[in-house]
């Protein structure tokens, strides 16, 4: 976690129990987009490919965690909280969670074929090919602070 986020952290937690455990990260694809829909509250959720967290060999996201969303300059917009994680393949995840992705029109098909798109390329960077069933970490999450 960068200066910048930490310094965040501490001062919005100045006083208070403060948690363990925080990362600090932008969204894939448009940082700055989505960290304002994240602000606007108009997105409450986001997903990842699971296969990326074994590549990367990072934990897998759970609930009570604590995250300080970031812009494409790595600086702090705002802190989120996950609510729910579940791990679900890309073809069965519900058009309401799409809708909560809060891209585009909110609708299933722009959210399938965003996301197509952005996995697609993502895996060939690993040297992995995009299947429709491939597992998705879905994660929901409450906006706790903007800064």
């Amino acid at each position: 976690m960068n200066e910048r986020a930490q310094e965040y952290w501490k001062t919005f937690w100045a006083g208070k129990d403060e948690p363990k455990s925080v990362s600090a990260w932008q969204f894939g694809g448009s940082p700055d987009e989505l960290a304002q829909l994240v602000v606007d509250g108009v997105k409450s959720a986001t997903c990842s490919g699971h296969i990326f967290y074994e590549v990367e060999k990072e934990p897998l996201p759970k609930v009570d965690d604590y995250s300080i969303v970031l812009n494409s300059r790595d600086e702090p917009v705002g802190i989120i909280r996950t609510s729910e994680v579940n791990i679900i393949p890309m073809n069965e995840v519900p058009e309401e969670f799409a809708y909560d992705e809060g891209e585009g029109d909110r609708s299933y098909k722009y959210w399938r074929d965003v996301h197509i798109e952005f996995f697609t390329s993502a895996l060939k960077e690993v040297g992995l090919a995009f299947s429709e069933d491939m597992l998705l970490v879905c994660e929901r999450f409450e906006l706790i602070d903007v800064k």
